[in-house]
């Protein structure tokens, strides 16, 4: 007998879905401690209901050193005590359910942190041990074993800094982020039963799925050869020997109905879709849009390019403007140069936020009206720039691995403004937060904007309300101007944005549903601006 439709959707949440991502430590600060914590974000799921989200993906509240924002994890199995307590996830997992929304934890499998019990055991133990086996230590080379044991560069972008530490006993440990981060040995069994235990843990506590960190980078050619001479396979980005472990995580989700999105960074697009193989992941990130300018012909590339790659598996694509890794929106769209790279980040990049604003309202409407989930990143629907952190405050280790060139990734993670007239624009705190907060934040604020109509809040209030009118259908292209994008979906439904330098003419409808702008006075839609419409 076949699936009722309401069943199918049920199953199949994710495909449409929009999931909100929770920065923990910069959410709202529920103890005043200058700390967000998951009492902060039980606080304010009333709001996050009102806007409207199907899930929440929260980045890793797991107990760590705090190395690197928490993608350091030393113990999955418990919640950091700055955040809260396990009992605390267990009842925030509930309560946001109560409300319809699904919650979706961070899983780092590439490495753990150097406080973890394992790489603890390993150093303890000494060289040529068993509990080595578990990481990737090796001697050095040279006459006395004091070169790096291979050529690797960092995965943090714009440092040199070496990817393996030479212990006092001589052996070597790799870290393809920082020494505090050593890479785990994904040939060994014991770390295969240990990340689905670690599933399952969370699983039975309710998430509704994972998103998976690094998601590529997990396996190593086991001889660890140079990367000189562009070794075919690539010695750890993208091995095949990945998609076995993930078949094994698919078969664990399927017994709780659990889903996937992993973090996947690659080039070539068939290698890309073998992840979402249907025994494998459900979804990946979407970089292609992410980190694509302001540019209409670049855009509808990004965007064919992605349906495509998503098409043979029959994948859904995701959407997302910026993360807690990237700048925000309203400030890379005001910049002369509106794409991202990581390598490119530099102090005192000029913007025009007026400009950024009015972009980034009409990549709101873009990106909700496009086929298949849509991530946004906490802020982002209030409107925040990124933030200049004075040099002394910066925490990211991506800043001090480049010597201090790239201001690193802090600015996109100040703490949220809730409340304009209340100390620290209402984040909770007694104190100041962790992350200072610019001045003129507080003009942001969420009970600043959620009463007037013309605000970032409201559009996106109104925005994921309005977007079940574009259906489960197909895009279909529009014939539209120069600088302009046009596009049909089911039932009847447009998006129109405007990116060239002229006004342009709307096409035949019968209703305006939303419009990041006032249309001109002639009914033409203005630059940087975006409408959706019933035919």
């Amino acid at each position: 007998m076949a699936q009722p439709t309401h069943a199918r959707r049920q199953a199949d949440w994710w495909r449409s879905a929009v999931i909100y991502q929770v920065y923990v430590r910069s959410f709202a600060d529920g103890d005043g401690d200058g700390t967000g914590d998951l009492a902060g974000v039980r606080a304010r799921l009333p709001y996050l209901a009102e806007l409207g989200v199907n899930a929440l993906w929260f980045n890793p509240w797991y107990l760590s050193p705090m190395k690197d924002g928490g993608y350091d994890v030393a113990d999955y199995r418990t919640v950091d005590p700055a955040f809260g307590t396990l009992a605390e996830a267990e009842k925030l997992i509930a309560e946001a359910s109560e409300l319809g929304i699904r919650t979706i934890v961070d899983i780092v499998p590439n490495h753990v942190s150097d406080q973890h019990p394992w790489f603890r055991a390993a150093l303890a133990a000494g060289p040529g041990s068993l509990e080595r086996e578990l990481f990737h230590f090796r001697p050095g080379r040279g006459a006395h074993g004091e070169l790096p044991p291979n050529d690797w560069p960092s995965q943090f972008v714009g440092t040199t800094e070496p990817v393996w530490t030479r212990l006092p006993d001589g052996d070597w440990y790799l870290h393809l982020f920082t020494p505090e981060q050593p890479d785990l040995n994904w040939a060994h069994p014991a770390v295969h039963r240990e990340h689905e235990d670690i599933l399952r843990f969370w699983f039975e506590r309710g998430v509704a799925g994972v998103r998976i960190d690094s998601a590529a980078l997990l396996a190593k050619d086991p001889d660890l050869p140079d990367l000189a001479g562009a070794p075919d396979p690539h010695p750890f980005v993208d091995r095949d020997e990945l998609h076995d472990v993930y078949r094994s995580w698919r078969a664990v989700a399927d017994e709780y109905d659990g889903v996937f999105v992993g973090e996947v960074w690659l080039p070539d697009a068939e290698r890309f879709a073998r992840y979402l193989r249907p025994d494998e992941l459900h979804t990946a990130f979407n970089f292609a849009f992410l980190s694509c300018p302001w540019d209409a012909d670049r855009l509808r590339a990004a965007i064919d390019s992605t349906l495509a790659e998503h098409a043979p598996v029959g994948a859904p694509a995701t959407w997302v403007l910026c993360n807690h890794d990237i700048t925000r929106t309203v400030t890379r769209y005001g910049r002369a140069d509106t794409g991202f790279d990581f390598a490119a980040k530099a102090f005192g990049t000029p913007t025009d936020l007026a400009l950024g604003t009015r972009r980034a309202r009409a990549a709101a409407l873009l990106s909700l009206a496009l086929p298949g989930s849509v991530y946004l990143y906490q802020g982002e629907e209030l409107g925040l720039p990124e933030a200049d952190i004075p040099v002394d405050r910066i925490e990211d280790p991506m800043h001090h691995r480049s010597g201090g060139a790239d201001p690193g990734r802090d600015g996109c993670r100040v703490p949220l403004p809730w409340s304009a007239d209340a100390p620290y624009a209402g984040f909770g705190s007694r104190e100041e937060p962790w992350l200072p907060q610019p001045a003129g934040w507080a003009e942001y604020a969420a009970d600043r904007q959620e009463h007037d109509p013309h605000s970032m809040l409201t559009l996106y209030r109104e925005a994921v309300a309005a977007r079940p009118a574009f259906g489960e259908g197909p895009l279909t292209w529009l014939p539209a101007p120069e600088g302009v994008l046009a596009f049909a979906r089911a039932d009847g439904a447009l998006c129109v944005v405007n990116l060239a330098a002229t006004p342009a003419e709307l096409p035949t409808h019968s209703a305006l549903l939303l419009g990041s702008g006032p249309l001109d006075e002639s009914g033409r839609l203005p630059q940087d601006t975006a409408v959706w419409l019933r035919v």
